[in-house]
């Protein structure tokens, strides 16, 4: 698959489809993009040109611990820079979770560039940004603090990262443990800043500016919490909700199986969504 070099850093994507109105997927987490490259191929077939990309420090793209503002701040900008690289602008902008918080920060920094939005498993609450924050940044600020960037790299992650492109390694040993525990330190604080908001990284008023057609499927755990959903959809003024998952199950359980079951419901929701939207254009 091709990298492209976009705001210095190496980013792999891939498109599928040929033709048609554009569409980006992202997963959650800091997953790869063959986590949605099925969903994509969904949404393809039916004449769409779909955009796959492993964001920063995600997948088979550069690991770049650096920047002022939040991580997916400069995730959403990166897509930006990628979509206007490729000639894919404007474009339906979807994602889940950390993937969705992207997604409504492109709209919100870049509305110009967004037709719509295609949202599921919204992340929301305290109990969603106390969690994921100690997953996304506590854990690897006690990791280098204990072992320095040695530790860091043979971290999970960090060691599937540097296995999918090996300069990660140099990159995260050259910056060293102090530079690396201020920028996730950083990062931790954005997120948890976002606690009290209806969703992590966006405020009431910054939603409601939000003027492109949404398309919603609502989360069913505590990570994911419905109501986030529900508060998108009332926040967002064309915005609209769908549930396609029972109430989940608790906290350290978050169904990703069960969504993977669900995928053909998931893409004929944003199917019917992305006609209608077109219809109106």
């Amino acid at each position: 698959m091709p990298v492209a070099t976009v705001r210095g850093v190496a980013i792999h994507y891939q498109i599928v489809g040929e033709k048609g109105p554009w569409v980006s997927l992202s997963p959650g987490g800091r997953r790869a993009l063959e986590v949605v490259r099925s969903l994509g191929e969904r949404i393809a077939q039916a004449g769409y040109r779909v955009l796959l990309h492993d964001r920063r420090n995600c997948g088979a793209s550069d690991v770049i611990i650096d920047g002022d503002e939040s991580e997916y701040d400069i995730w959403a900008d990166d897509l930006h820079a990628l979509m206007t690289q490729l000639g894919a602008l404007p474009a339906y902008v979807g994602g889940a979770s950390s993937g969705c918080r992207m997604a409504i920060l492109f709209a919100l920094r870049h509305p110009q560039s967004a037709r719509g939005l295609l949202l599921w498993r919204a992340t929301g609450g305290r109990v969603a940004a106390e969690h994921l924050a100690r997953q996304y940044y506590t854990d690897y600020i006690e990791l280098a603090q204990r072992g320095g960037m040695a530790a860091v790299c043979e971290s999970e992650h960090f060691r599937e990262r540097i296995a999918a492109r090996p300069e990660n390694r140099a990159r995260l040993t050259a910056m060293g443990p102090q530079r690396f525990i201020a920028v996730m330190s950083h990062w931790r604080e954005y997120f948890i800043a976002g606690a009290d908001q209806p969703v992590i990284g966006a405020s009431d008023d910054e939603l409601r500016s939000i003027r492109v057609p949404t398309c919603i499927a609502s989360g069913n755990d505590h990570i994911h919490p419905r109501r986030a959903s529900e508060t998108l959809s009332r926040l967002i003024p064309r915005a609209e909700v769908r549930d396609i998952m029972p109430p989940g199950p608790d906290l350290d359980e978050i169904p990703f199986a069960e969504w993977d079951r669900r995928e053909g419901e998931l893409a004929a929701v944003f199917l019917d969504f992305l006609k209608r939207a077109d219809a109106l254009g």
